[in-house]
């Protein structure tokens, strides 16, 4: 069964011709190979392209590498990247005529000195070159360096709800449930039953993500790299720092980890676009607050299955779906802090700190978003609503909620909706 990506489909055809390298980034198996080589090739085909003037090539391919003379076990043995000498005359075999050529390449950062070779082919008026990489830094680093200004990075998240709701064979509140529980990497979703979700997501983490972290970065410690992980999947959405984390380690693992091994091993993560921090924003004071943070999940699936599907809080993955639906939408997301002074029972004042869960930005377009699980009575809309209350600006607040209920406004302008219209229309906040 093909699951569409238009969203990301039409991205990469709006940026066709422009003259800059288009780079797919995206957490592994998100399915960036399957955009660029499947949906987008095909794309190209129905355009009128020669098949022929589309070279695709797969640096973690065994089969590809071969036509290069290079060889896959060497390469990991050898710990380094496929020689760019020998694809550049791959590359040279393949172009004939002076006709465009679409370069189609997948897990660049495989590839020695990529940045130096994807550099030359910018210089050729008849490539357009396409790469798919799963390494945060790499890429950024060299994008905004080597490429001078001339790197456009597209950045691709596992299925949304809507996408998944494609693939799913019952109704929208079973199919959140399921989404929550297992995520959207297409491959588990496409997957039969729950012992085979369960099963593929564990075998992923320890497959894919730990041994390429881990590998990627010489780590010696492996054991404390995924108690950490552990630590930040039965956390999601708390404010942490690395000495909290240092801390917890003390007291519960009796470990004397540092915190600036902490940091290393959450920009680790970072990097391989398993998690996402959210930085503290205060609204009134129109400033950054450094720490703590917030981290999510790209893919809950992939958080649940790192505690072997317990602590299956609602209220803490419905907040990291929504983190996830706005990054998807384009958004900039942070978490919201509004500073008050109130007088306490004895009429001293006392500064304390509202939490609004997102504050998103998208160009000129800002909203405030509140996660609430359940609005049961008028006391905890006070609640939900008392941050709000308390931004003097004009930007639309909005309350997400998975009660079954129609959109509407209330006595002061904010928007209330349920979380199943919020995912299913993207165009619901500006309605």
């Amino acid at each position: 069964m093909e699951i569409r990506r238009d969203l990301y489909l039409n991205r990469l055809i709006k940026r066709k011709n422009n003259g800059l390298v288009k780079v797919i980034t995206g957490i592994r198996r998100c399915g960036k190979s399957y955009l660029l080589n499947n949906l987008f090739y095909h794309h190209l085909i129905e355009s009128g392209v020669d098949s022929e003037h589309i070279i695709r090539f797969a640096f973690d391919s065994g089969d590809d590498l071969h036509l290069i003379g290079e060889n896959l076990i060497q390469i990991e043995k050898e710990k380094r990247g496929a020689d760019p000498e020998k694809f550049m005359a791959y590359i040279r075999s393949k172009v004939a005529d002076d006709g465009t050529y679409y370069l189609l390449l997948d897990e660049i950062q495989m590839l020695d000195c990529f940045a130096a070779v994807l550099n030359g082919y910018l210089r050729k008026d008849n490539m357009d070159v396409y790469v798919t990489g799963s390494n945060a830094k790499l890429l950024s680093r060299d994008i905004a360096t080597e490429f001078a200004g001339r790197g456009d990075e597209v950045h691709m998240y596992p299925l949304s709800f809507a996408e998944f709701m494609t693939a799913y064979k019952g109704d929208r509140y079973m199919g959140l449930s399921e989404y929550m529980l297992y995520g959207g990497i297409p491959m588990v979703v496409l997957r039969e039953g729950a012992e085979e979700k369960a099963s593929a997501l564990q075998n992923l983490f320890t497959e894919i993500y730990i041994r390429d972290i881990t590998s990627r970065n010489k780590v010696k410690n492996i054991g404390e790299l995924e108690d950490l992980l552990n630590i930040l999947s039965s956390s999601i959405g708390s404010l942490t720092n690395p000495e909290k984390l240092k801390n917890i380690f003390r007291s519960v693992k009796k470990s004397r980890i540092t915190s600036e091994t902490i940091k290393k091993y959450l920009d680790y993560f970072e990097d391989s676009f398993l998690i996402e921090s959210a930085q503290r924003y205060d609204i009134r004071g129109k400033s950054y607050i450094e720490t703590p943070k917030k981290y999510y999940f790209s893919d809950l699936g992939l958080r649940n299955a790192r505690i072997n599907f317990r602590q299956l809080e609602e209220t803490h993955s419905m907040e990291n779906v929504i983190y996830n639906e706005l990054r998807m939408r384009g958004y900039s997301v942070d978490v919201g802090v509004v500073q008050i002074t109130e007088k306490d029972q004895d009429g001293r004042a006392v500064r304390k700190q509202l939490e609004v869960d997102f504050v998103c930005n998208l160009g000129s377009s800002r909203y405030y978003i509140q996660s609430a699980y359940s609005i049961p009575d008028e006391a905890k809309r006070t609640q939900e609503i008392r941050p709000f209350r308390k931004i003097d600006d004009s930007f639309k607040k909005v309350i997400i909620t998975k009660d079954i209920i129609q959109p509407y406004y209330d006595d002061y302008g904010i928007l209330t909706v349920s979380i199943y219209d919020f995912l299913l229309d993207p165009q619901i906040l500006g309605k």
